[in-house]
């Protein structure tokens, strides 16, 4: 059985961090091959939702870098190495030291929670008005944050220099793990996300790959955060716009994610 795993933003969605109709369609094929596929994100679900309504990820599917398994037949929902509160403190310290406002992103009983302290840059508000508002996270003050909270993971943005600092501090930290990116909202700014060390797509991938009874694994991805279930992959497929030291740990190096790369390669690979 063949078990495809997809990552979303730089991978399977395109420009526009969306499914094009090219690449719908492909999916519409595959199911109809029953060709399993799903997805492996960094994203929340609350942010992937409105990207994945309507094209039948029927799968349990993987978020926050494997923290979080959905499964939506039996509408389950599995966490796992979450974050402890002296980890959660840690990187609060270490994102105020460079002036950043961290965003932590909790689950209770299939509800989001979003605590933060008052954002110091405008990037940070319109991180929660145009993005988080537009989820049904909850928004409440980092005070508001319980010891007893699930937390899955940390998010920041800011200035690339800020955002680096605090990057390069955290990765000192055995228990903890940050990945960071070009931010969406301009060349100035970078994303960040930081989880327990423990919480890898890879580790993800083979509690499912065991779960359904698949024999060969197919991931695509584009960043470090992939680089886990890369190595534990059949096959392993890199968009061109993919990071080097990702396109050189894939399998082979495919079309780009604005060209729906992605799905070219899935109608040749499997005769669609």
């Amino acid at each position: 059985m063949n078990l495809i795993f997809f990552d979303l933003d730089g991978t399977l969605l395109n420009g526009a961090s969306e499914i094009s109709p090219f690449t719908k369609e492909t999916l519409i094929l595959l199911n109809k091959k029953n060709i399993a596929y799903t997805i492996a994100t960094g994203r929340s679900m609350l942010s992937a939702k409105s990207i994945l309504n309507g094209h039948d990820f029927n799968l349990p599917q993987i978020y926050n870098n494997g923290v979080t398994i959905w499964d939506p037949k039996i509408q389950q929902l599995t966490l796992e190495n979450l974050l402890n509160n002296a980890e959660i403190l840690t990187v609060i310290d270490v994102a105020g030291s460079q002036e950043i406002t961290p965003f932590v992103h909790a689950i209770d009983k299939h509800h989001h929670f979003i605590y933060h302290a008052a954002p110091r840059h405008d990037v940070e508000k319109e991180l929660i008005s145009k993005r988080y508002f537009d989820t049904k996270a909850k928004i409440l003050p980092l005070e508001a944050l319980s010891k007893n909270s699930q937390v899955t993971n940390i998010s920041m943005i800011g200035f690339a220099d800020a955002i680096n600092g605090v990057w390069r501090e955290l990765n000192t930290y055995a228990d903890l793990v940050a990945y960071s990116g070009p931010a969406i909202e301009g060349n100035l700014f970078r994303w960040m996300d930081v989880h327990h060390c423990l919480a890898s797509k890879g580790a993800a991938v083979t509690n499912l790959k065991r779960q359904l009874g698949a024999t060969n694994v197919i991931c695509f991805g584009d960043s470090d955060n992939d680089l886990s279930m890369f190595e534990l992959a059949d096959e392993s497929y890199a968009p061109e716009n993919a990071k080097a030291n990702i396109r050189e740990s894939a399998s082979a190096v495919i079309g780009h994610n604005y060209e729906d790369g992605i799905a070219h390669f899935l109608r040749e690979r499997f005769s669609l």
